[in-house]
């Protein structure tokens, strides 16, 4: 184990502990949006949707290089957890990402990545 992650004496701060306890929200619902965005292929998706408005199935399906059958899965399981909308026109489906709040964890965790690489890289 490694020790330099470890407090060097054990020392509960109750005052802090009992408020944050009482300010703690349930989180299971973030957890499952996260969960979604946890895989590559979702996350990619999304940020597809970041770039353009609204994306038809085979266009998404063409971006992430797969089935129409696997990206419309996908689109289905971000729509499920309210992460994306769609809409029929005519015979296609389009897909939206589901408000400015999506957009936003997926711009912020892009631009998490790029600032970390760039601590990595001074």
């Amino acid at each position: 184990m490694n020790t330099t992650d470890l407090c060097e004496i054990t020392k509960v701060h109750e005052d802090v502990v009992d408020r944050v306890k009482k300010k703690l929200p349930g989180l299971g619902e973030a957890v499952l949006i996260f969960k979604a965005l946890a895989d590559e292929t979702r996350l990619k998706i999304a940020y597809a949707l970041t770039l353009e408005e609204e994306m038809c199935v085979c266009d998404v399906a063409a971006v992430i290089e797969s089935s129409s059958a696997t990206a419309s899965h996908h689109l289905r399981y971000l729509r499920e957890h309210s992460l994306a909308k769609s809409q029929r026109k005519g015979r296609m489906v389009y897909y939206a990402l589901a408000d400015a709040h999506v957009r936003q964890l997926v711009m912020i965790a892009h631009a998490h990545t790029i600032e970390g690489d760039n601590h990595d890289n001074s």
